[in-house]
């Protein structure tokens, strides 16, 4: 049979066998990892040693949920598998059971399984990913295949999944991981200080450009260099980038003189950019080029075995610091919008808040109902489901669209000369005496950015909207 990779691997795999069973299973189980009968070995064990993987036999029903809780108070990253005689089985219990083996699969097999299952947790570590789940597993492996070549590097998920720490770990197992990692945030400049920011310009490119400046790709010259939120960049920028990594040169704003670059692209978005190219809001030929593979990060939401191991690596500055059972169990009721970044958020809160001891879920209840108050627009909440989500989803947005209707008429009612009240407005309208409110809507934001002489800030305080809302009419009437 297949040996298992090293000695060290070995202290970490235990086996629960059936006490009845004797060696009749089959040799493997006299040569893997530790043996133990009793429950009572088992813990004992796991507060002795790390225990990575524990193996146990289907005929054996003492490895209950609140068993399995117990067993990783200790090591949140230990993995629990069951042996089973065939595949007719029930699919595992998440967050209980993390897969099965069969016994039928021979001897070699088995080992050369568990190798695999430890090597994927190996990787996890390697690359600062915290977590047990097979989405996860599945990632490293990824990272592992592709790492060591230049192709572009796509990476979809939610903020907060951690794009970046896989773009790190992209890098650092790279060939290029002695040179330099650049990152920037495409989504949060204007797409004029993209290009400068990315590309350089000369002097007196534009205004206030009183010297030559190196941008982000001479900068990570022979390294990678990190473009986050790619799918919001602007159509006359993403030609700019086409070019890039179609022949490998760009021009400085304010040059004529092509640059060489010799940079590894990783790219990332929380869009569906095949949904933006539908749109026209992305080109597919950019994406084509930057998606050679694709990496996708699930949310907390799907991997919910990994919370308890997050909370652990948060807190391993203060390991006395843990979760009560009904605290546990209400963060994994909890849909985490936020996804990892909000995880370690309540991590922080806990640690500044009780510094030590148990987690209560009291501590929980009152986190989740702040954020459930301050983010009502969201389909989260705790202990409720996803259709009841949905549900409340579809009624506050009722209500905001609501709002956002009356408040335009009140703006057009104001500034519409004489007395006429918002009834009397509507009534226009509807015989054709008044322009639509679109229309009207559109002359009002003319006019009042007129008076404010082209401030954006001060003609979205004058009319009584956010300055996010402004721009998307400005966008939408062409007026920017």
């Amino acid at each position: 049979m297949s040996e298992l990779a090293d000695d060290e691997k070995l202290q970490r795999v235990v086996v629960l066998r059936d006490p009845s069973a004797g060696a009749t299973k089959g040799a493997v189980w006299e040569t893997i990892g530790q043996n133990c009968t009793e429950l009572s070995q088992l813990y004992q064990t796991a507060k002795e040693t790390r225990i990575d993987l524990v193996l146990y036999d289907e005929t054996r029903s003492d490895l209950t949920v609140g068993v399995v809780t117990r067993l990783r108070r200790t090591n949140g990253l230990m993995e629990i598998w069951k042996i089973v005689e065939d595949d007719l089985v029930a699919p595992p219990e998440p967050g209980h059971i993390d897969g099965v083996i069969m016994r039928s699969a021979g001897d070699e097999l088995i080992a050369d399984k568990i190798n695999h299952i430890l090597r994927a947790k190996q990787l996890l570590r390697s690359y600062g990913i915290v977590g047990r789940s097979a989405r996860m597993k599945a990632v490293a492996e990824t990272i592992e295949r592709v790492a060591p070549s230049d192709m572009a590097i796509l990476i979809v998920g939610p903020s907060g999944s951690g794009k970046e720490l896989v773009a790190r770990a992209l890098h650092k197992s790279s060939t290029r991981s002695e040179r330099t990692y650049v990152t920037i945030n495409c989504g949060a400049l204007a797409p004029g200080v993209l290009e400068s920011e990315l590309f350089g310009h000369e002097k007196g490119a534009f205004t206030g450009s009183v010297g030559r400046r190196e941008g982000l790709f001479a900068k990570a010259n022979g390294g990678t260099l990190f473009l986050d939120e790619i799918g919001e960049t602007s159509a006359d920028m993403q030609v700019k980038l086409l070019r890039v990594l179609e022949d490998g040169t760009y021009y400085p704003v304010g040059s004529s003189v092509a640059h060489k670059a010799n940079v590894r692209i990783v790219s990332a978005t929380n869009r569906d950019l095949t949904e933006a190219i539908g749109d026209r809001a992305f080109r597919e030929d950019l994406y084509f080029r930057l998606a050679v593979v694709k990496i996708t990060l699930p949310p907390l939401l799907e991997r919910k075995g990994d919370i308890l191991p997050l909370l652990e690596h948060f807190w391993r500055e203060d390991p006395s610091l843990t979760c009560s059972d009904s605290a546990l169990e209400l963060l994994t009721k909890y849909d985490w919008p936020g996804n990892v970044r909000q995880l370690r958020n309540f991590a922080e809160r806990m640690l500044a808040l009780k510094g030590k001891g148990l987690v209560q879920a009291d501590d929980v209840q009152r986190f989740l109902d702040e954020q459930y108050a301050g983010a009502r627009h969201l389909p989260v909440s705790t202990g409720k489901t996803i259709e009841e989500a949905g549900h409340e989803l579809i009624y506050h947005a009722i209500l905001s669209l609501g709002n956002e209707v009356r408040m335009l008429r009140d703006l057009i009612t104001a500034h519409l000369p004489g007395e006429s009240t918002a009834e009397e407005t509507d009534e226009l309208v509807l015989r054709g005496e008044v322009g639509s409110l679109e229309a009207m809507e559109e002359e009002l934001i003319r006019s009042v950015l007129d008076k404010a002489d082209g401030n954006r800030k001060a003609a979205a305080r004058i009319l009584g909207i956010g300055e996010r809302t402004l721009y998307r009419k400005l966008k939408k009437y062409s007026l920017s």
